[in-house]
């Protein structure tokens, strides 16, 4: 009746089983550390498989991730499990589970069903990022703090300082030492901003998504609340624990204060979020919240690389000073240890990388099979120039994100401003579509639909300007219709996107990309149920598609993938090479001097090195390029040495290499004397 078990090592059979008998499917508090590429994912779905095979109703079980694909795949994965079990009833089970996604997404759901409890109107809608990021502003301005005469954090910072707050559970003092010391003299004046920007929101009836587990929080601080979301749930499984923030980690201790059921993964050697106010202390202390009754199981058979990248991966890993003992193996046997290769400079760097993507692809390797890592996004800089000369196409992991683009939030603000007549971040943006009104008249129209109650009637007694007076009664017909409770979600967004059209053709240059995408948007559209479960889907689950990804990349049979590190985590490839394995890079220069910082920095390197399969190549310049920003002074090359990762009693599990860039000689002499040429022009100004 289980033979699936046979698929799994003894470790992973352990986690899955654990706490599983013919008296109870209930057991005590279990943590799964699983190092890299042990199978974590697999293991999830395994024992998610296992109890609802052992008689565990499918829809008392939560699924915790951090994105809806992790939990899709994991759901997925069960069912396949599943589908070796001859019960048809069985089989059925899986695709009962109702209670999976991100931790915002079950807040989300949450918050709406126990509203009455913590007295909200379960009709609030969800602040994106940039849309929170913009109300800050309004506010900050509203203060007065924009006309400060010393420099006043702009809404980014002020935004990003408040999310901070809010999830780390710390101190504004205390943050603003550690994370943003410049805004230390300020500390006053966020609270103030921070407490309006609370009883604004409140107004709106709006939350943002730090709002989302902050509410959480509260409502299961209130134990007659938490003992009832925990009776709702027999099993919480959660995955990437090591990437859970102080909120979430209460908010679990509140609805399992006894562990019963709960089930955390994570790998504490891959914590690297800590500026998302995540803390890898969560994971390290798991098991002293609930002392004996923990059960710590370890994976740390790796299903990815081979034996020689996991050897030096674990003794980079091994200097950390705070950490779980594990010891990654594996049956996949080589003779090629990870290259160490140094450079003249940075273009020479990437004339070599440059040269052995060509070679693994001349051997059967294609590019999509192979990624160059990076700490920050501008240290690609050189090498994309490469590329370009030598026609390697390649897709580069960040930019503008699919909902962040202008026309695609121009129709989801049209959505949330009917779905919440209160949210003036939607119907300001909205408004202003119209041809003849700017700020000053949006803001003369949203005063007229206060008065009016927020009711949509009410806009098709307002004047509006001479120049918006053709197209004003689209609008209100489109509000009030589309507002009536009556109306179904199918077919709305098509309506939104009729009237949206002639506003887009007049805004944006004709772009076939764009209206692609607003064709992939109402795509998007027709999964949903309801208008506020698609606006609550999109403001927590974006899509990871960008509006440039969606199309030019695949124009190429082939393209190379270049990444940072963080975008990188969960990741594999046959081959990965590692830039600017050099201090100042790997570590960053802007952790030195913090331990916990420059920790998290030696995890961020064993991320990189551990999403290789099969080949691994470190590099770094000798010398790189400094600009000369400060005191006049031109550009300059400055020696680089060695990440202080990898010291001299590891270096016996590398290969060593040099790689010196082909100059040719246009008929410059060698040996001359070197001269600023530059440094002397300018300083003839001095």
């Amino acid at each position: 009746m289980t033979d699936y078990l046979k698929d799994l090592n003894a470790a992973q059979a352990d986690a899955v089983t654990f706490g599983v008998t013919d008296k109870s499917t209930v057991g005590g508090p279990l943590l799964i550390i699983a190092g890299a590429g042990s199978g974590k994912t697999n293991t999830l779905a395994y024992r998610t498989a296992h109890l609802v095979r052992s008689g565990v109703d499918p829809q008392k079980i939560l699924l915790l991730t951090f994105t809806r694909r992790a939990a899709d795949e994991m759901i997925k994965r069960a069912s396949k499990v599943l589908l070796k079990d001859n019960d048809e009833q069985t089989k059925a089970a899986i695709s009962k589970i109702c209670w999976s996604g991100t931790f915002h997404s079950v807040a989300n759901r949450l918050l709406r069903i126990y509203s009455d409890s913590i007295s909200i109107d379960p009709s609030f809608t969800v602040l994106d990022r940039s849309d929170s990021a913009d109300l800050m502003n309004k506010i900050r301005n509203d203060l007065g703090y924009a006309q400060k005469e010393k420099r006043f954090p702009k809404k980014d910072t002020c935004f990003e300082i408040y999310s901070f707050v809010v999830n780390s559970q710390s101190a504004i003092e205390k943050s603003l030492e550690k994370h943003f010391p410049w805004c230390q003299k300020w500390d006053k004046e966020l609270k103030a901003l921070f407490r309006k920007y609370s009883e604004v929101k409140r107004a709106m009836n709006v939350m943002d998504y730090d709002d989302l587990l902050l509410y959480w929080y509260y409502m299961v601080k209130e134990k007659s609340i938490a003992q009832s979301i925990g009776r709702r749930f027999d099993h919480i499984l959660v995955d990437e624990y090591q990437d859970t923030n102080k909120l979430q980690s209460e908010i679990l201790l509140n609805i399992k204060p006894d562990g019963n059921g709960l089930t955390v993964v994570g790998d504490d050697a891959q914590a690297i979020y800590s500026f998302r106010a995540a803390t890898i202390q969560n994971m390290l202390d798991f098991k002293g919240q609930f002392g004996s009754a923990v059960q710590v199981i370890t994976l740390e058979k790796n299903y990815r690389s081979t034996m020689p990248i996991l050897h030096a991966s674990n003794a980079v890993i091994d200097q950390a000073k705070n950490r779980f003992t594990k010891n990654l193996f594996s049956e996949r046997l080589s003779e090629e240890k990870p290259w160490l290769t140094l450079s003249d400079d940075e273009s020479s760097q990437a004339e070599d990388i440059a040269n052995k993507i060509l070679e693994y692809r001349e051997a059967g390797i294609d590019l999509r099979d192979q990624a160059v890592l990076f700490r920050s996004s501008h240290h690609s800089a050189p090498l994309e120039i490469e590329l370009g000369k030598r026609n390697i196409p390649f897709v580069k992991y960040g930019g503008l994100k699919f909902l962040e683009a202008a026309h695609i939030k121009d129709v989801i603000t049209t959505l949330r401003w009917i779905e919440n007549p209160r949210d003036a971040i939607a119907s300001f943006r909205v408004l202003q579509l119209m041809e003849g009104i700017g700020p000053v008249a949006a803001m003369k129209i949203l005063e007229h639909l206060e008065k009016g109650n927020f009711n949509f009637e009410s806009l098709k007694d307002f004047t509006p300007p001479a120049s918006t007076k053709k197209s004003w009664p689209g609008l209100c017909h489109l509000l009030v219709k589309l507002k009536k409770a009556d109306v179904p979600w199918s077919g709305q967004i098509e309506q939104v996107t009729s009237w949206y059209k002639p506003h887009f053709e007049r805004i944006y240059d004709a772009n076939p990309s764009r209206e692609k995408d607003l064709e992939q948007l109402v795509q998007m559209a027709q999964k949903f149920p309801s208008r506020e479960k698609f606006l609550s889907e999109l403001a927590l689950n974006p899509p990871d598609i960008t509006s440039d990804e969606a199309e030019d990349p695949f124009l190429d049979e082939d393209y190379l993938i270049l990444s940072t590190i963080h975008s990188a985590k969960g990741q594999e490839w046959k081959v990965v090479y590692i830039l600017n394995v050099a201090d100042g890079w790997i570590p960053s220069d802007m952790a030195v001097g913090d331990e916990e910082q420059i920790e998290e920095e030696r995890r961020l390197l064993y991320v990189a090195m551990t999403r290789a399969k099969d080949h691994l190549h470190l590099s770094y310049p000798s010398r790189f390029y400094t600009y000369g920003f400060k005191h006049r002074r031109a550009d300059r090359n400055m020696f680089s040495t060695r990440s202080r990762f990898i010291p001299e009693g590891i270096l016996d599990l590398f290969q060593r290499d040099t790689f010196k860039k082909n100059i040719c000689n246009d008929g410059a002499e060698t040996g001359m004397q070197r001269t600023n040429v530059a440094e002397k022009i300018i300083g003839l100004w001095d």
